[in-house]
């Protein structure tokens, strides 16, 4: 299995996802056909909780993102939750503007729905 890498455009978001374990995504995401541009990135991750590492970072820093880049990174993240190999520790780091309350927010609820605890950390 290879790593992934997607340089960033004006409307999708830097993916760097690593086989370490090693996961991020940046930038904004506001592509015309979210499906097509996130289909990658959910074959990576299916993958990759075949085996994943002992433990997953995923670092989530998205100036913003649509309703459809929303529900896609709602999946990823639930895949790498429901991982069939329950010994990995997943880490979620979601990065948010100061004063930004919508993106922070979005990352409260996604916490919420998974169960699981993000680290929330403000930039400038």
């Amino acid at each position: 299995m290879d790593n992934l890498l997607i340089q960033s455009t004006k409307r999708t978001p830097e993916v760097s996802f690593n086989t370490d374990g090693r996961l991020m995504i940046s930038g904004r995401s506001i592509p015309e056909d979210p499906t097509q541009f996130y289909d990658k990135l959910f074959e990576w991750v299916f993958h990759y909780c075949q085996q994943p590492s002992e433990s997953t970072t995923f670092d989530i820093s998205l100036e913003y993102f649509n309703s459809g880049s929303s529900k896609a990174i709602l999946e990823i993240l639930r895949a790498l939750v429901d991982s069939p190999v329950k010994n990995s520790q997943i880490n979620v780091n979601w990065y948010y503007e100061e004063g930004d309350d919508d993106i922070l927010e979005r990352g409260e609820y996604y916490e919420s729905i998974l169960g699981i605890k993000f680290n929330f950390i403000e930039t400038e």
